[in-house]
């Protein structure tokens, strides 16, 4: 079909079962698997941030079973906002929703100096802040060009890789840290996802994360190194409990939370770009957009409330649409259901929680390189010019050099401290702050600078990350 849909929103009888439009609904013979498909895409980083966090702040295991079972639960409920909608809440376009690995840097000091509650307390308040922008989001979709978004990504994935490494080598404050039965599990973890992420077809392929986690899991089983009481001490069914964690708020937790939430804005907005560039062929429209980070918004207050953490469209199921072409948004809805019913069963997440740091880190330490792969990736598309090499390589030194520097900022305010330590705010607002001062250069290709909006869009199709 030559008709977008965002021209088309209802579609004809012929159309029902097409998975190649937007509003259509495949046979359930068809759309539970594929809804599926998703689920298993994403399962793994959704479930991970939980662990890490509450592995920081050094929670007992059954409150992080109960962290992982909530996190299960927000990110279906959040799933089936955005991709059904509610008012002018929601994209409407097949987008997985999970927790976000950008808060990663920022809540663990918050997280181990505060306590959870106040990392809690500033997520709500940045959900807030994140629903505003995108109520207003076309007055301020010039702050995120490509040249902008595809350097954050650079910055997520390099400042995440040292929780990685801390992961493979045991956890955090462990005392056998970097035993040789740590090493080789995250090890052979790496090895089975990177083998079947490269040499893997179709679904194998896809969900590489999770097989190299079941393999990992599996070995450490064998050895004795997993731990199943609480799977057996969890109940078979239970609905989770608002505030079971507690919110506080504390100034200096909220600034960098909220200040982080708006430059997050930026990888929704890539998101929701590379779902429609990489499935529909067409632009966004200011709705979908807006509505698309609204839900962002809406989505990390009501996890703050259930005891998650802020969410965000995933990438790697961003890269699955373009990978299959299957755009139904209902789809990805039937994915979000099983999502919630997976976050209504605490046993599962009880056997999540049981996964020894070793065998976690494995996994993810392929994940945020491909976050920060995924950046390189978007910025291949821009012009390397000196001013975007400029705006680069200034907001890269600035993200990566304060948190290894901690001198630099020790006799600043507690506020400012706490925004600056993780590196990944200032080195965002650089980008931002650069982008709007250095004058641009104009463009040698005269297509590209006849044509603004066609360049626009052939940068945006870049915004599709080929995730794990």
């Amino acid at each position: 079909m030559t008709t977008s849909t965002s021209e088309r929103p209802d579609t004809g009888p012929g159309d029902r079962y097409n998975t190649r439009d937007v509003n259509a609904m495949p046979p359930l013979s068809r759309a539970i698997p594929l809804g599926i498909q998703h689920v298993l895409a994403m399962f793994v980083s959704n479930v991970t941030v939980p662990i890490i966090i509450a592995g920081a702040a050094d929670l007992p295991p059954d409150q992080t079973a109960f962290m992982v079972q909530a996190a299960m639960f927000v990110a279906g409920i959040a799933t089936l906002l955005q991709s059904l909608g509610l008012g002018p809440i929601g994209a409407r376009l097949p987008i997985v929703m999970g927790t976000s690995f950008g808060f990663v840097p920022v809540l663990i000091p918050i997280a181990i100096g505060m306590g959870l509650p106040a990392a809690l307390g500033a997520a709500l308040c940045g959900g807030v802040a994140m629903a505003l922008m995108g109520l207003f989001l076309p007055w301020f979709r010039f702050l995120f060009p490509p040249v902008v978004t595809g350097t954050f990504v650079v910055m997520l994935g390099i400042l995440l890789m040292p929780v990685g490494l801390a992961y493979a080598g045991g956890g955090f404050g462990v005392s056998d840290f970097g035993a040789p039965h740590h090493i080789g599990l995250a090890s052979l973890v790496l090895v089975v996802t990177v083998g079947l992420h490269q040499f893997g077809r179709g679904i194998w392929s896809e969900v590489a994360p999770l097989a190299g986690l079941l393999v990992g899991f599996v070995a450490a089983a064998a050895f004795g190194y997993v731990d199943f009481s609480k799977v057996g001490d969890a109940d078979w069914v239970t609905f989770p409990t608002p505030l079971g964690i507690g919110i506080e708020f504390h100034m200096a937790a909220i600034i960098p939370v909220v200040v982080l939430s708006l430059v997050t804005v930026a990888e929704s907005i890539g998101d929701i770009v590379g779902t429609t560039a990489g499935g529909l062929n067409r632009e966004p429209t200011r709705k979908e957009l807006s509505g698309g980070v609204m839900a962002d918004g809406i989505a990390s207050v009501f996890a703050a409330v259930f005891n998650a953490f802020p969410q965000i469209s995933f990438s790697q199921n961003v890269g699955m649409v373009a990978l299959t072409g299957v755009v139904s948004r209902y789809v990805v809805a039937i994915g979000g259901g099983f999502l919630v019913l997976a976050g209504l069963l605490p046993k599962l997440g009880g056997l999540v929680s049981s996964i020894p740091n070793a065998v976690l880190g494995g996994a993810v330490l392929l994940m945020f390189g491909m976050i920060a792969s995924a950046g390189i990736k978007m910025l291949s598309q821009v012009p390397f010019d000196k001013r975007n090499m400029l705006i680069i390589g200034t907001s890269l030194t600035i993200a990566v050099g304060l948190p290894a520097q901690e001198g630099l900022y020790a006799n600043l305010s507690e506020n400012l401290q706490a925004m600056i330590e993780s590196g990944l705010i200032p080195g965002a607002l650089t980008a931002i702050a650069l982008n709007l001062i250095l004058p641009k250069i104009p463009n040698p290709v005269p297509d590209r600078a006849e044509c603004p909006e066609s360049s626009e869009s052939s940068k945006s199709t870049a915004l599709r990350p080929d995730s794990l």
